[in-house]
């Protein structure tokens, strides 16, 4: 199995495909001043819940919106309990 992590800015989320199939997913509002992303919503489809795919997207859109210089507030209660389980990413709330 074939995994892909993008950000689709378009549509203001950050995706994970299992052989180029949308698999789940993290959206957020931004700002720009201050840099601020609030991640309000992660998905994971059913047919591949159990996968730690919303660990892997979440990983991905807090690696990414640190390397752009963001800010982040967890309003989604899967990546509050992200941040709380991998202290290395506090830094990251505002």
């Amino acid at each position: 199995m074939t995994t892909r992590l993008e950000h689709n800015v378009a549509d203001t989320r950050y995706e994970i495909y299992h052989d180029d199939v949308l698999a789940g997913y993290a959206d957020y509002a931004e700002s720009e001043d201050p840099k601020v992303r609030d991640f309000h919503h992660t998905m994971t489809f059913p047919e591949f819940r159990g996968r730690g795919v919303a660990a892997e997207v979440v990983e991905y859109a807090l690696n990414d919106s640190r390397e752009h210089g963001y800010k982040i507030v967890p309003t989604c209660w899967y990546v509050e309990k992200y941040v709380a389980d991998h202290p290395e990413y506090a830094d990251l709330v505002t």
